[in-house]
Parts: C-alpha cells; sequence; structure tokens
C-alpha cells in the first residue's frame, strides 16, 4: 500500500507523463509549459514534505535526469523537450529513481521504436541499419540518421512509461 507522500509523486508522474506523452504523440513536440511546471511541482512538492523526495535530492534527481539524455541530444536522437521532460521527473523521483526510470525508459523506448517500425513497413530496414550501427560501433551514423527515413518518432510515452514502472518500484 502506497503512502500518501509516495501516492502524491505518483499522481504528479502519471499526469505529467500522460498529458507529455498525449502532447508529444500529437504534436511531436513536449512543450516547456509541461517540462518547467513538471519540475516547478516536483520542487515545490519536495520542498513541502509532500513527496518522499527531498529538496537536494529533488535537484539532483533533476541535474541525473538531464545528464543521462543530454548525450542523445547533443548527437541529434533525441529531442530538447525528452530530454527536459526527463529532467523534470527527476524532481519528482530523486537521483536512484531517475535512474532506474532511464532503464526503463530506454527499454519502453526499443519496444515503441520495433512497433512504430511495423507500422511503416520498416522493420527489416530498422533491424538492418541497427546492425550496422552496432557492427561499426556508430561509424554509419549518417546513413541510420538519413532524414528522408522516416526513423523518428515521440518519445515522451518511452520516458512516461519508465517514470511510471520506477515511481511504482519495478
Amino acid at each position: 500500500m502506497l503512502r500518501a507522500p509516495e501516492t502524491v509523486a505518483l499522481a504528479a508522474i502519471v499526469v505529467s507523463g500522460g498529458v507529455s506523452a498525449a502532447i508529444d504523440l500529437k504534436t511531436r513536440r513536449v512543450p516547456n509549459a509541461v517540462t518547467f511546471g513538471t519540475a516547478a511541482a516536483g520542487l515545490a512538492l519536495a520542498a513541502a514534505h509532500a513527496t518522499p523526495v527531498s529538496l537536494t535530492a529533488a535537484l539532483i534527481g533533476c541535474v541525473l535526469g538531464l545528464a543521462v539524455m543530454l548525450p542523445g541530444h547533443v548527437f541529434g536522437k533525441t529531442g530538447a523537450g525528452d530530454v527536459k521532460l526527463n529532467a523534470a521527473v527527476g524532481t519528482l523521483l530523486g537521483p536512484k529513481g531517475i535512474l532506474v526510470a532511464f532503464v526503463y525508459t530506454a527499454l519502453a523506448g526499443g519496444v515503441l521504436a520495433v512497433v512504430v517500425a511495423l507500422q511503416r513497413r520498416r522493420l527489416n530496414a530498422t533491424i538492418g541499419r541497427t546492425a550496422s550501427l552496432v557492427k561499426t560501433c556508430g561509424g554509419t551514423a549518417r546513413e541510420v540518421e538519413d532524414g528522408s527515413a522516416d526513423n523518428r518518432f515521440a518519445y515522451a510515452p518511452a520516458i512516461a512509461l519508465g517514470a511510471l514502472a520506477a515511481a511504482l518500484g519495478f
């Protein structure tokens, strides 16, 4: 049974994750109002001792959430909204929680990538390009990220699922 602070944190994660995922699926963007609102709520809840995460842990969670997603953005593989969303969720989960969430996010993102590839009828091409990318240690990244290849998809749903899994203690 969840205690009140855990329930508050879980509710905040469900709301922010659901809103960001729905918007990202529709517009392919995660608005600053959602990411900054989530971060502000996480910090306020931590400062008010309304969640199990202390204010210090919320700040560290934010920094770690940013740090683990930022390399993907620097290399052009992740959108800035996704990076900011992950950082914002870190304020609700704290340092350990955001690292666990990141692992679940990567797993959910992999599943979503396969689903999207199936929907777009390009699973064989996706698997072949991924194998080439791994085989060449990233040497074929430009070919894999061909702008005409329709490779991109909304990633906020993966972040939402990863955060939810971490918040539920999986």
